[in-house]
């Protein structure tokens, strides 16, 4: 019981019970595919893999099923990988009805890629790019678009370099905004209660890490103050000449009027597509509540370019004035910094609200529309006929029917027939009964159904809603999944096996399955696996 392999067998075990109850919650059901892939602590290139799925209660689920390794990232070996994988779990590709993935091109791509592959296949295997993806996109294309968004970030990142290179630093940071914290309470400036005042520093973006620009904003402007410091402290007593001449660098530009400007554009612009992002990595979150979230905040985008000005201008002229900033006068000509003997004709406001408020804005909103195109196919077009929301008002029998013809595995000619003809009473059914007045999604559709025993009622709407639900929203349980494998697999433990490691992540992600399993199950995998010396 001490040795090593016994304990790889017992996982092994364990991960094979947790595996199979995820596929039996399948129940030879239509489920989709989430696919990403990431190096471990050891460099070694990782295939996590997801199932989405509607269960016997109507709740959309999302299983974490494995995680496989590949020599290479080649959209060949990935589906390799993947059709072993169904193979050894007695998964059948033709039962896929969705396909979720992010922009690489070895996986989205419409020729070579693993979508295309499985296309082949599977025609009903819808690809959605993964639209927390895309969100982060539209704001990193933004960043590199436009010159003066992007000389803005580009300063953040030196100040993570010079601020958080030492210990000492961040320690003064903190330190410096306590004190102001609690002079601030003495004078009755500051709240105090449960969870608030935390002690907080400078967050680093990144590409990757969703959200992670704005939490790194909101951080610069509440401790601008002890970032000043930290930063004439450096200027004035660093070691590194490097450093010295870089903190000279940054103090010169937080006192600008170009940085309090763009500071406080990117928090709005940021903290309007911040709550989208949140609401796109619900696991439960379905596609059309995704895509009236997406057009929701174009919208807010629209009205806050047509109205938002005043407000953006109030926000920066107080900022200047509470941390003694440049301040501009709007109606004085504008000096172009490059070129500050050069006449520029045009008024400060013209330059931050035409050629900057006004730019940026569109860019984003640009941004938006080119990368969620989804919304815009027929397919996802037709799925808002069923949404509950406002009684059914959107309702449409025609667009039901031709949504049920993207299915042709799963409604026969007859069966699209016959599917016409239920919709009226379907509908007639539904409405009239108050426990389905109030829903505000699919997902709560669904759930209802079964709950009030409609889906047997009306089948093949039923079906054609799971069909809806399996479709893909975004990645986020198999980047949640990439976390994980950073707890298992450490640089301490960097030698663990293949096997062993897709073991372990099965029974820490799914600690629910995990938790039912039982002893005797387990003790008998375990005598089946090969004959034993003795009996548990």
């Amino acid at each position: 019981m001490v040795s090593h392999k016994i304990h790889k067998d017992l996982a092994h075990c364990f991960a094979e019970e947790v595996t199979q109850s995820i596929i039996q919650e399948v129940d030879h059901g239509v489920f989709c595919l989430l696919v990403d892939e990431s190096a471990d602590v050891s460099t070694k290139e990782q295939v996590a893999v997801v199932f989405r799925f509607v269960d016997k209660k109507g709740i959309v689920k999302e299983r974490f099923t494995g995680i496989i390794h590949v020599q290479e990232t080649s959209s060949a070996s990935l589906k390799c990988a993947i059709d072993s994988f169904f193979a050894k779990h007695g998964l059948s590709m033709k039962k896929l009805r969705g396909q979720g993935y992010d922009g690489a091109s070895n996986m989205k791509g419409e020729f070579n890629g693993l979508r295309s592959l499985i296309l082949r296949e599977n025609s009903s295997a819808y690809y959605v790019h993964c639209f927390a993806h895309q969100l982060q996109l539209v704001v990193v294309g933004v960043a590199k678009k436009h010159f003066e968004v992007s000389d803005f970030f580009d300063k953040i990142y030196v100040l993570l370099n010079v601020v958080g290179a030492s210990c000492k630093r961040k320690d003064k940071i903190r330190e410096d905004q306590r004190k102001i914290i609690e002079e601030g309470v003495r004078e009755g400036k500051i709240k105090t209660g449960k969870g608030l005042n935390q002690e907080c520093s400078l967050q680093r973006p990144g590409n990757t890490r969703w959200g992670s620009h704005y939490k790194t904003l909101l951080r610069l402007a509440d401790l601008f103050t002890s970032i000043i410091k930290v930063l004439e402290y450096v200027e004035s007593d660093g070691l590194d000449g490097f450093k010295r001449c870089q903190a000279n660098g940054l103090l010169k530009y937080f006192h600008t009027f170009d940085f309090v400007f763009y500071l406080q554009l990117m928090l709005l612009l940021l903290g309007l597509t911040h709550n989208l992002s949140k609401a796109l990595q619900r696991k439960d979150q379905d596609i059309l509540n995704a895509m009236s979230l997406v057009k929701s905040t174009k919208q807010q985008l629209c009205k806050l370019r047509e109205n938002g000005w005043d407000s953006i201008i109030g926000k920066v002229n107080s900022f200047c004035k509470n941390n003694n900033t440049e301040l501009f006068i709007m109606e004085e000509e504008f000096v172009n910094p490059k070129r500050p003997r050069q006449r520029s004709n045009i008024t400060n406001l013209h330059h931050y609200q035409v050629e900057c408020f006004y730019t940026v804005l569109d860019m984003q909103i640009q941004e938006f529309n080119d990368r969620f195109d989804e919304i815009n196919t027929e397919l996802l077009g037709c799925t808002a006929s069923l949404s509950p929301t406002d009684s059914f008002h959107q309702f449409d029998q025609s667009k039901l029917v031709r949504l049920s013809e993207f299915y042709p595995e799963d409604f026969s000619s007859m069966e699209r027939i016959s599917f016409g003809h239920q919709l009226g009473i379907y509908i007639d059914n539904i409405s009239e009964d108050q426990r389905f007045a109030n829903l505000e999604g699919l997902g709560d559709l669904a759930r209802v159904m079964v709950e009030t025993k409609k889906h047997l009622s009306h089948p093949l709407v039923y079906r054609l809603l799971k069909l809806v639900l399996t479709l893909p929203v975004a990645t986020t349980t198999v980047e949640r999944s990439f976390s994980a494998m950073k707890i298992v697999k450490t640089t301490l433990r960097n030698r663990m096996g293949d096997e062993f490691l897709n073991d372990c992540m099965v029974c820490y992600t799914e600690k629910e399955h995990f938790d039912e399993v039982t002893n005797d199950m387990v003790i008998k995998r375990f005598q089946d696996m090969k004959d034993r010396r003795m009996t548990l």
